[in-house]
This record gives C-alpha cells, structure tokens and sequence, in this order.
C-alpha cells in the first residue's frame, strides 16, 4: 500500500467516524445542529480525500459536474421553503439514487469494451446498484410530483396492479439472470434499467399522502443501499461506510414510522390507503358534521388566558398556512399571562420525519416545549384547553373507539381528554387518510374556521386584551 493509500483510508476513516457522530447528534432536536455540521465536515473530507484517488481518470468531467452541481444544491436549498422540504429530500433522494444506478452503468459499458472484468462478482453488485438505484430513482420522482401536487396525492390504483408490478419484476430478474449468465448485450442491459424505472413509478403510484413519510424513508433507505453496493462496485471505502449507514438509518426510520401509524410496511405498500373516502363504521357522515360546534377568535381568546394549561397540537395543515410563527407568538403571549404552554409531536406529523420539529424550531419555539406522543398523551386530561392546528388523522379518536375504521390501532395524540378542544381548520374537508374525523362532533371540541396564519395571529393579538 502506498503513502497515497494509506492517508486517503485514514480520511475515509475519519470520514465514517464524523458520519456516525453526525448521526447520533440528530438523533435530539438539540443537538441536531451540530450533528448536521460533523456530517458536513464529514463530507467536505470525503469529497476532498476522493480528489486524490488515483483510480481518477480525468478531471475536466468531474470539475464540470461539480461547478453544475454545487450551485444548484447551494441555491435550492437556500430558497426552498420549511413546508417544500419534504419536495426536496425526495428529489435530492431521487439524486442520489439515479447517481448510483449511472455510475454502475458506466461500469458495465466498460465491461462491453473490455476495461472491466465480467465475472459474476463484478457483474452482481453493478446490477444491484442498477436496480435499486434505478427504483429509488423514479419512485422519488412520483413521491415528488405527489407532495408538490403535480399529480394527485390520491393512490392511484387498477385493476390486476399487484399483477402487473410481479411480472415486471419477474422481468427484472429475468434479465439478471440474462446478464449473469453472459448475455452482455445493451439491449438486455437498457431493458434491465428500463423495467426497474417503471416498476419505481407503478410501486409509489397506489400509495397516498398519508403515508409519503414512510415511502421517503423507505426510498431514503433504497438509494443508501443502493449506494453502499456501488463502493464494492469501486472499491470505494467511504461510500460503503456512508450508503451503509443511509440504508440502515432509513430501514430503522421506516419501520419506527410504520409502527407509529399501526401499520405494517406490506400494508402501506400494497394497500392504497386512502384511495376512497371512507363510508361506513370509520366515519362519521358528512351530514351529522354539519351540527359541529364554532367558536370566535374572542371565545377562544379567553379560553386560553384564563386557563392554567395549553397544549398545542400542531399538524401539517399548519405548515401549509406558514403559521409557526403565529403559534411561537401566540405561545409566548400566553405565557406572559402564567399560563402553561406545551407542543404535542406526532411521530408522522406533516410529510416526513421530524417536520414539525424543524418548523417549530425555524420559528424558537424551545425545544423544552416540544413533547412527543407517548410522553404529552398523559398530560391531556390534565388540560384545560388542547389546540389543534392543522392536524386531522394524528388526533382522529376513531383510531382509539373505531373498531371499523382504517386507522383503528394507530396511536393518536389524545387531545379529545382535555377539558376543551379547540380545532382550527379552513373547512370540514377530510385529511390525507381521506376519512371523517369524530372530533370535531365531540361536546368539548369548537371548529375555528380560517387560515391558520391569519386565525392564529389574531389570537395571539386578542389574548393580550382580554
């Protein structure tokens, strides 16, 4: 091994040390930060290490991609909104994903011109990398046009789908096989790619907005796999290390989401959650939602000045209307009048992972606030008033009472056990579960109707005249 080698395994080592300690520090709100930053750093060693790899053939494509690409990260991710974020890591997502699957590719062009060996430990890892990444590529796409509402958020569903997806995939393997066995042609190797991008758009297209957190994670999970099989097709230390650990990160990510939902991954995979409104058992009917309870910014205005506890129960509806700052305003007023303020965090709140945490925390509220489920479902009864703003399916007691209905089993936030709930909403219309909501005919509950922003901000202005 040269001194060459010898220092580029070493900054890989550091490399994978940063990643590891980047991760822990996310695993908390308040470390977040700075994790983020190690991983940064992390990178920055990797990218640079790389640079002095002597398996670089030339420089010039490597320079051009970089000035390309640089600004078009840098940029997007100055200019994106809190509420796009989601957008942004399924493309990003999408990225890296299609990055593995082409550089694989290229690989396999270089065994058709004889610069490659063509033996079935070459070929293996290239064909995954090619599948996987070609998968997570277009699966990321279609979640992207659903969360950018490109496309509807709807499943998508027909009849004999789960038919149609086994035959591609009996397809894909077919043509590994194909590959395996000496068929190194283009044409098998471009219908490989082909059936692995469709099979990634027809796997996301049944799958709804309720449950786009998990496939993102699940994706996220894809294209770290993906990656990680593309270091043995290089023999590249580093992204071994860092696709190891997206894969495994976003395996255990997934499975907490779909354990958090009640939900197991086959079913949100294969089960078109969402595709129809629900009728019966599940869902109260349209009709008896018309005889729900409204209150007015000065009803509520004193509800909350006059009680010893709040809890605010904030839901991707209020991302939308960008009220966090509203709500980080109104909380503060509330406190100046002694009252107990505190945020209830579903674990799929909004549309991935940690969305509501990042949005509070862009609007400082204190991380102290901020209460998952298992530990703020006990504190309800001990409410005076409970908050709902912009947040359905997460505090849908049918999932508790409701034997029937799509979501019976999936833990909720128990706002229904204060002594008075307050949902703030623009209409009567469903959640992504696409189902009625029993809260809002409940006794205690009053409907505030309006845009968030525009409600909330105005409760907080009246708060502090009441």
């Amino acid at each position: 091994m040269t001194l060459t080698d010898t220092l580029l395994a070493f900054a890989y080592l550091i490399t994978g040390v940063l990643f590891i300690i980047g991760l822990k520090f996310l695993s908390s709100p308040a470390h977040a930060r700075t994790g983020n930053t190690l991983a940064a750093i992390g990178m920055l060693i990797g990218v640079v290490a790389t640079g002095f790899d002597t398996h670089i053939i030339t420089w010039p494509l490597i320079i051009i991609g970089a000035v390309i690409g640089a600004p078009i990260g840098y940029f997007s991710a100055m200019r994106v909104k809190m509420t796009a974020m989601p957008q942004m890591v399924a493309l990003f997502n999408g990225a890296g994903g299609g990055a593995a699957a082409l550089v694989s590719s290229g690989e396999f062009l270089r065994i058709l011109t004889g610069d490659q060996s063509s033996d079935a430990s070459t070929l293996v890892p290239i064909i995954l990398s090619t599948i996987i990444g070609s998968i997570s590529f277009a699966g990321s796409l279609v979640a992207f046009a659903k969360l950018q509402e490109l496309m509807t958020g709807r499943p998508i569903t027909y009849a004999g789908q789960q038919i149609v997806n086994g035959l591609i995939a009996l397809t894909i393997v077919g043509l590994s096989v194909a590959l395996v066995l000496g068929y190194l042609t283009p044409a098998v190797f471009g219908g490989l790619v082909a059936a692995a991008l469709v099979l990634g758009v027809l796997a996301v297209l049944p799958i709804g907005g309720a449950d786009m957190p998990v496939v993102i994670s699940l994706l996220n999970s894809f294209t770290g796999v993906a990656v990680a099989i593309t270091g043995f097709v290089l023999n590249n230390t580093v992204l071994i290390i860092s696709g190891t650990l997206v894969g495994a990160s976003g395996t255990l990510l997934t499975m907490l989401m779909a354990k958090a939902m009640n939900r197991s991954l086959g079913n949100v995979l294969f089960g078109a959650f969402g595709a129809a409104p629900a009728s019966a058992g599940g869902a109260a009917s349209a009709s008896k939602q018309t005889s729900v309870r409204t209150a007015s910014i000065e009803d509520v205005a004193t509800m909350c000045a006059y009680a010893r506890s709040v809890i605010i129960a904030p839901g991707y509806g209020m991302a939308v209307a960008q009220a966090q700052h509203a709500v980080r305003e109104l909380s503060a007023n509330l406190e100046k009048r002694g009252v107990d303020v505190q945020f209830a965090i579903h674990p799929v709140a909004g549309r991935m992972p940690g969305h509501m945490n990042v949005l509070l925390a862009e609007a400082n509220v204190p991380y102290s606030q901020l209460h998952e489920m298992d530990e703020i479902n006990p504190q309800f009864e001990h409410c005076d008033v409970a908050l709902v703003i912009g947040a359905n399916d997460v505090t849908n007691p049918a999932a508790r009472n409701v034997p029937s209905s799509p979501i019976f089993g999936m833990p909720i936030l128990d706002v229904d056990k204060a002594k008075a709930v307050i949902v703030f909403k623009r209409s009567m219309a469903t959640g992504f579960a696409g189902i009625d909501n029993p809260l809002f005919e409940n006794p205690k509950t009053a409907m505030l109707f309006g845009d968030a922003k525009d409600t909330v901000t105005k409760l907080a202005q009246t708060v502090n005249t009441v």
